[in-house]
């Protein structure tokens, strides 16, 4: 590495839990040290912290810190979502996430213009709200910090922008009405009651119609220009002030000087109509894109509006009704038929239907029954019931869910960074073709071809309006929008994407890899045979009694169904001592003084017991697609019980939706090959790994990343988190647990497979939006500020008026917003919808 380069290194210093010996150490430093863009790093094992020296162009602390995570280790860090005040276009965007991603201890910082807010990864040892604050303050930005209760939130930030939306609406209204009546007293040959339009007094009626305009309906602009100003920048406010002020401003010396411009030819014309349209136009799209993105953001302010305000509570043996923040974990609640269940809790007494479709997006209402956990938010259909409080305020499923897609919403997709470097210099670039066409149109313009008025106002009018057609709006909003309206839409079916780079990545895909057992199965097994060697000396209730003994105390779903089978015959079972599990085998242990093992094919050849008597019963039995569990009596096998795991009724169909899609389906699991085959051929599975122990499920994903694969995983998102942190894309199924979150790319809240598919298919619909309007946002200002310019007029006579480039200005923007709130029509394409 040259000293040139070196020079251009950081070193951020890291804490780092979970490291249990000097290994650990030495395998985050390797791994770490193998990234693109690491010169060096070090991991202190008794500090427990990581010093690394990266470059910043090339990768960033947030990569390091998601690299050492993915090992299994910990960097203590915080994930907050701030408001920001004062942003207006795509340049202010860069220009926030560069000053806080410059803060010492800040990972990374994602800014959102739609939603404006920002998602600020760091290390709360090293910085924190103050220091934001601070920094932003010093660009004229201001950040607020995140509210702590979700459904206050939802209800304050809503007034909020109501207020604001109300503002922009009345100052629109008055600036129109102002407008309309300048451009009607413009209208002389129409209006011949109206005064001459040379006169001094005409003049000055225009004046005192357009000054309330420009500097109360377009004082915002001002305030943003002044603020650029102090802190050097320019953005969208200083482009509307500056081409407003030159109508403006010309028009009013005209009117009090009017002898200074005598020598311009075709009299003195003033151009307050220009000035007060244009800010009115602006103000129309900004009124029209507020709303817009109101309804963009509706998915979130409808999670933050789920929460009930209050629970009834039993207290001293009387109920009583308290606010939801006094409520505390272990609280018995009460919740009748027909109300919003309060909190997360684990039901104690009673039974009920439920409806979870605002969390899970189950359409079908569950049956909920004693021990079995129910979410706030949800709805009891039927039944009266008590539940133990367990999760509240941030750890409740619903306040998650909320996190998860504020984060989601305030991401960016890779896609979008050329889009935020030119809008870090679009403003500067803009001013400067601007003045640039004002010369050359003022200076040769008569020359290249016939004007249609003096040089100088034919020059003044390009110039503004170049200064009102481009939009960096458009370009800020193209990717945000979105991302917003697409992951709320997943919010609303139960499907959780963690952002941008997520929404990107599916495009990639080619391999989807299913977790067997309780993915694409139930995951709930059935006995379905007993068999007795023949020369056992046996009974099939005594194998039962044996077995379901030796599993009693197992949590694995093939022995939980045969603790079952034998509780349903009412077989009293025996204690077991000695007892030990062998995950990915099978267990063993003493039972009524005998050595007992019961476990799969593979363990009873590594434990030398003889099965040659029993193996074509269980090929059979592996060929129906049944689960052959063996049990052997001191190191002999005397029977098999064999159980079956159900098919999932949509799993067929969300196969048949993936291949539509030209994606390799995969099954994994630890099922023996015939069982694991019959299965993939029911479901016309392209490719099959079988005998895999939980522990090599990530390093099959790992093996077919190296063959070239890009690989979707789909497990459980617990026993699962491994294999789903390896793949490029993790999807968790059925799990709102925080595990399941942190480890998955995609956590779908529903048990519905069809939900895999649909993630993919609205990440694909989402992605095909960013592009369309990356698109029309680059074209529009590609073709609009060369047409502004006057490029296309000697040669074809067109010229944009500036009002109507500030009516292209504003439609921009608003159809950029407008096209990803087409997403919102999203819908499943699976036979279960």
């Amino acid at each position: 590495m040259s000293v040139a380069q070196e020079s251009k290194l950081q070193s951020i210093n890291l804490p780092v839990k979970g490291m249990s010996c000097a290994s650990c150490s030495a395998r985050i430093e390797k791994k770490v040290g193998e990234l693109e863009g690491v010169g060096t790093a070090s991991v202190n094992f008794g500090a427990e912290s990581a010093t690394v020296v990266y470059d910043p162009k090339i990768i960033s602390p947030a990569d390091v810190t998601q690299t050492i995570e993915k090992l299994g280790f910990q960097v203590p860090g915080a994930k907050e979502v701030f408001k920001v005040e004062g942003m207006t276009c795509a340049s202010c965007v860069s220009r926030v996430e560069k000053k806080l991603s410059g803060l010492e201890g800040v990972l990374e910082a994602r800014v959102n213009l739609a939603t404006e807010k920002a998602v600020i990864e760091y290390l709360p040892a090293l910085t924190g709200l103050q220091n934001f604050q601070s920094a932003l303050k010093d660009i004229g930005y201001t950040l607020h910090p995140a509210e702590e209760d979700a459904g206050s939130k939802g209800v304050s930030e809503e007034e909020r922008h109501a207020v604001e939306l109300g503002r922009v609406r009345f100052k629109f209204i008055s600036s129109a009405v102002l407008s309309a009546a300048i451009m009607l007293s413009s209208m002389q040959t129409a209006l011949p009651f109206l005064p001459n339009a040379e006169s001094s007094f005409f003049h000055f009626w225009l004046l005192l119609l357009a000054t309330p305009v420009q500097f109360w309906a377009g004082w915002q602009f001002y305030k943003g220009t002044w603020a650029g100003v102090k802190h050097g920048y320019a953005d969208m406010n200083t482009l509307i002030a500056v081409g407003t002020s030159a109508a403006y401003f010309f028009s009013a010396f005209a009117t009090f000087f009017p002898s200074t411009l005598e020598f311009m030819e075709g009299g003195i014309v003033v151009y307050f109509d220009t000035s007060t349209m244009i800010i009115t136009l602006v103000l129309l799209g900004r009124w029209l894109e507020a709303r817009a993105k109101s309804r963009a953001s509706a998915a979130i302010k409808k999670l933050m509006g789920l929460q009930p305000k209050t629970a009834r509570i039993e207290r001293n043996g009387e109920e009583v009704e308290i606010p939801i923040a006094e409520v505390i974990p272990g609280d018995t609640v009460v919740v009748r038929p027909g109300e919003k269940i309060p909190v997360d809790g684990t039901i104690v007494e009673g039974t009920a239907v439920v409806d979870e479709s605002m969390i899970t997006g189950e359409s079908v209402p569950a049956e909920k029954d004693s021990g079995q956990d129910v979410f706030g938010a949800s709805i009891n259909k039927t039944g009266f019931f008590k539940l133990r409080a367990t999760h509240l305020g941030k750890d409740s499923v619903l306040s998650q869910i909320i996190k998860l897609v504020e984060e989601a919403q305030g991401s960016k997709a890779p896609v979008q960074r050329l889009a935020d470097k030119v809008s870090g210099i679009f403003v500067p670039v803009v001013i400067g073709i601007a003045l640039l066409a004002f010369f050359i149109w003022w200076g040769a313009g008569e020359a290249m071809v016939p004007l249609p008025t003096a040089p100088f106002i034919f020059a003044l009018m390009i110039f503004i309006s170049v200064l009102i057609i481009a939009c960096p709006c458009a370009l800020g909003l193209a990717t945000p929008t979105a991302i917003m309206v697409g992951t709320g839409k997943g919010a609303e079916m139960g499907i959780l994407i963690k952002g941008g780079e997520t929404l990107e990545q599916v495009q990639k895909l080619d391999t989807i890899v299913f977790d067997k057992t309780g993915t694409l199965t139930w995951g709930q097994p059935e006995v379905t045979d007993v068999f007795i060697e023949t020369e056992a000396k046996i009974s099939v209730d005594r194998l039962l009694v044996l077995a379901a003994s030796l599993e009693k105390g197992s949590e694995h779903p093939l022995g939980q169904a045969i603790v079952k089978e034998a509780e349903r015959q009412h077989l009293k079972l025996t204690p077991v001592s000695n007892f030990s599990s062998r995950p990915g085998f099978g267990v063993q242990g003493r039972v009524d003084g005998l050595e007992i093992a019961l476990g799969n094919f593979k363990m009873m050849q590594e434990d030398a017991v003889e099965i040659s008597a029993l193996k074509g019963r269980i090929e059979e039995m592996a060929g129906q697609g049944k689960t052959p569990v063996i049990l052997a009596i001191d190191k002999k096998a005397v029977g098999i019980i064999s159980t079956a795991d159900t098919v999932r009724p949509q799993a067929k169909e969300v196969v048949k939706r993936l291949h539509g899609m030209g994606l390799e389906i995969v099954m994994i699991t630890g099922d023996n090959p015939y069982t694991a085959k019959a299965i993939a051929e029911e479901l016309h599975i392209d490719r099959v790994l079988a005998e895999v122990l939980p522990a090599g499920k990530a390093e099959e994903v790992k093996k077919l990343k190296q063959d070239g694969h890009f690989v979707a995983m789909v497990g459980d998102g617990i026993n699962d988190a491994p294999a789903l942190a390896e793949a490029n894309i993790g999807l968790a199924i059925g799990s709102g647990t925080d595990i399941a979150m942190e480890a998955s790319d995609i956590t779908l809240m529903t048990k519905d497979l069809n939900a895999v598919a649909d993630a993919i298919e609205l990440s694909k619909q989402t992605m095909r939006k960013i592009r369309q309007n990356l698109f029309w946002a680059f074209f529009y200002n590609t073709l609009g500020i060369p047409l502004a310019a006057g490029v296309f007029y000697p040669m074809y006579g067109i010229l944009l008026q500036p009002i109507f480039a500030a009516a292209a200005m504003s439609l921009s923007s608003v159809s950029v917003v407008g096209n990803a709130l087409l997403l919102k029509r999203f819908k499943s394409s699976g036979l279960s919808d």
